[in-house]
């Protein structure tokens, strides 16, 4: 599988004030036509898994929910608007597992062992507990499927098509809870080598490949390995 290779340390992501990094260039693919059998496979998975979820998750979800407001002051839940498909937005729903005032500064890409984090979202990021409302609020309705890129907020859309050419690439298709980048390095990869993994799922786009990428989500989440 490809890997971005030779990467500036001036591409690092910091505060979207940073200094503009020198431009890269990332190959172009088409525009995936995918066959009507796999969106319909696809969409019934994500269909049948977040139905399931959604009851089986609303014990946990609910000590989640008294751990949160227990630990520190604001709403249990985290609402953000990202880019799904095209482009088009729409509302991501997390558990909190920042402080109220995480970005007080502005928008910040998130780093493992992110010091915003509360003591009990540190522990939600970690297993990655604070995406399960995705599954009642995002993947039941359709906004987001069970595997895809990992959707991201229009200001970094902005702040990385300045530097990374053909990052916009990755709204071909639906977005999704986990994705090949997440299972191939996560919090360590930066957005120039996480767009490589996602052009590289955009243009093997299989059932087979979705479910290895489920399983391999599942081993990550018991080896403790992150992914924003």
């Amino acid at each position: 599988m490809d890997t971005a290779v030779g990467l500036p340390e001036s591409a690092k992501i910091q505060p979207l004030e940073a200094e503009k990094p020198e431009k890269i260039m990332i190959r172009r693919i088409n525009q995936p036509q995918s066959r009507l059998a796999y969106r319909c496979a696809k969409r019934t998975l994500d269909l049948v898994a977040s139905l399931i979820g959604s009851v089986l998750l609303i014990p946990p979800m609910a000590v989640i929910a008294v751990a949160i407001k227990a630990d520190s002051k604001g709403p249990v839940l985290y609402k953000q608007e990202r880019l799904g498909t095209n482009g088009k937005p729409f509302t991501l729903y997390k558990f909190r597992s920042m402080r109220v005032d995480a970005e007080a500064n502005g928008a910040q890409w998130a780093t493992d062992h992110d010091e915003r984090c509360t003591a009990v979202g540190a522990v939600l990021r970690l297993y990655r507990l604070d995406e399960l409302p995705q599954i009642p609020f995002n993947i039941l309705p359709g906004t987001l499927s069970l595997v895809g890129p990992r959707p991201e907020r229009k200001v970094f859309y902005d702040k990385f098509a300045t530097y990374i050419d053909g990052f916009e690439q990755r709204l071909y298709v639906k977005p999704g809870l986990t994705g090949l980048a997440q299972v191939s390095g996560g919090y360590d990869l930066l957005p120039e080598e996480k767009i490589i993994y996602d052009l590289e799922y955009i243009e093997n786009l299989s059932m087979k490949t979705d479910i290895v990428i489920l399983f391999k989500t599942i081993a990550a989440i018991l080896n403790q390995k992150g992914a924003r």
